[in-house]
């Protein structure tokens, strides 16, 4: 609990910066697919398997997060986006699959540790979690709506080995991202549940959802505030949005969040959108100068970057959001809140 409380200190005393991601930073490094693969023996082509290079090449994540360190994140994801049983048997690589996230906490544990012993500043690991490609509340087959690719136990499974290998790894955190499907998330909060109670003791959560509509929905269907009235119940440390549009889309869900959830609240929104190539032109004081309205609205605790941001970006949001006031929690009324798609308030 001491992370925990640590963290809960340093949000109420200043904006937090998290890091950008992990995967265009890896393509950068121009790796060929045998450095991809290593030495591990795996017979599948692994180039652009960016969850693998934590164990084939250490050194290229260590770089990764020593540069986003280096631009002033306090809060340091670890490179396993896709590090699931599921996202790996598309490498045949899912029995890699606890060594993977093990050495992937290690990695930004190390990293972490060296630079708090130079500075004294408070820095988190956060064992970052995917959606993986399954879901279970859609059907996958128009034909049939009722069909599923996975079940619920089995995702629990699935997360539940995740989550203890980061833990062992060394994180202080969970953090369920990049959530389109609610459903899945209550299966990720399940795993990490069932994780405390293995351990005897917390395992702190952070959970971020992404849009997929400017409408403000997930893919299954649930407005930021259903979300929130069906996830609140697991505690959080964080809750919020990634991944999704830009900043200026996110604006007014970000700000719709921030007057409801009562614990800190973390965005890292894309570097815009992306152009014809697919690629991100927002350059970072743009991307700084967006998220930093949110700061000064009292809207934001923690700030970073997501598809399209580099260390640039992080220092540049870092550099902005300097100084600013932290948000102050809301303490909303008693009632009995409920969701299904859309968010129900009983009144008391």
């Amino acid at each position: 609990m001491f992370k925990a409380d640590q963290f809960r200190a340093e949000c109420a005393r200043r904006i937090l910066v998290k890091d950008g991601p992990y995967g265009t930073q890896i393509q950068a490094a121009g790796l060929a697919a045998e450095d991809y693969a290593g030495g591990t023996g795996l017979s599948r082509d692994q180039k652009g398997n960016n969850d693998l290079v934590n164990l084939t090449q250490p050194q290229v994540v260590r770089a990764i997060c020593d540069a986003y360190i280096h631009a002033g994140a306090t809060l340091l994801a670890t490179n396993t986006f896709n590090a699931t049983r599921i996202s790996q048997a598309d490498y045949g690589a899912e029995h890699l699959v606890r060594e993977i996230n093990i050495a992937a906490a290690g990695i930004i544990r190390e990293a972490v540790d060296e630079a708090t012993a130079r500075d004294g500043c408070p820095r988190f690991v956060l064992g970052a979690i995917g959606p993986t490609n399954k879901t279970l509340s859609l059907s996958p087959d128009v034909d049939d709506p009722g069909h599923r690719e996975i079940e619920w136990d089995e995702l629990v499974d699935v997360y539940r080995e995740q989550a203890e290998a980061l833990v062992e790894g060394g994180a202080d955190f969970i953090l369920i991202e990049t959530v389109f499907d609610t459903l899945n998330a209550k299966a990720g909060i399940m795993a990490v549940k069932q994780l405390e109670r293995a351990l005897g003791r917390e395992v702190p959560l952070m959970l971020s959802m992404t849009l997929t509509d400017l409408s403000g929905r997930n893919l299954s269907g649930h407005t930021v505030e259903a979300f929130w009235h069906a996830v609140r119940h697991a505690r959080p440390l964080t809750v919020g949005l990634n991944c999704s549009f830009g900043a200026t889309q996110l604006r007014p869900h970000i700000r719709d969040l921030s007057q409801i959830a009562d614990c800190a609240l973390m965005a890292y929104p894309n570097a815009g959108l992306p152009n014809e190539l697919g690629e991100y032109d927002e350059l970072p004081e743009e991307t700084a100068a967006l998220v930093r309205e949110w700061a000064a609205a009292g809207q934001v605790n923690v700030l970073g970057g997501c598809c399209g941001s580099t260390p640039a970006h992080i220092a540049a949001i870092a550099r902005a959001v300097e100084g600013l006031p932290a948000r102050r929690l809301p303490t909303p009324p008693v009632a009995t809140r409920l969701a299904g798609l859309e968010p129900f308030t009983l009144a008391a």
